[in-house]
């Protein structure tokens, strides 16, 4: 969701900073699209960077024996951390 609100906030202000020849007298609508611009960009960064942080994924690997055979018996899990842990 965050991804598509940067790109919402940065192409809003790509068509106010470029695309609108409107002046106004009590603001500047280039710098409100400029502003847009460069929080849709934050916006986008730490929606990637959060979304990369959620993708890491915690493996274990753990081996017994078996007492009726006397085998070795490894198992490997891998699971994804749960979102509702705060770190």
């Amino acid at each position: 969701m965050s991804l598509g609100l940067g790109i919402v906030l940065f192409a809003i202000g790509a068509v106010l900073a470029f695309a609108v020849n409107l002046s106004v007298e009590w603001i500047n609508l280039q710098t409100v699209g400029i502003i847009l611009m460069v929080a849709g960009a934050i916006v986008i960064i730490l929606g990637i960077v959060l979304l990369a942080r959620r993708r890491n994924s915690v493996s274990t690997s753990r081996t017994t024996v078996d007492p009726a055979t006397g085998d070795r018996v490894t198992r490997n899990e891998t699971s994804r951390p749960d979102d509702t842990t705060a770190v």
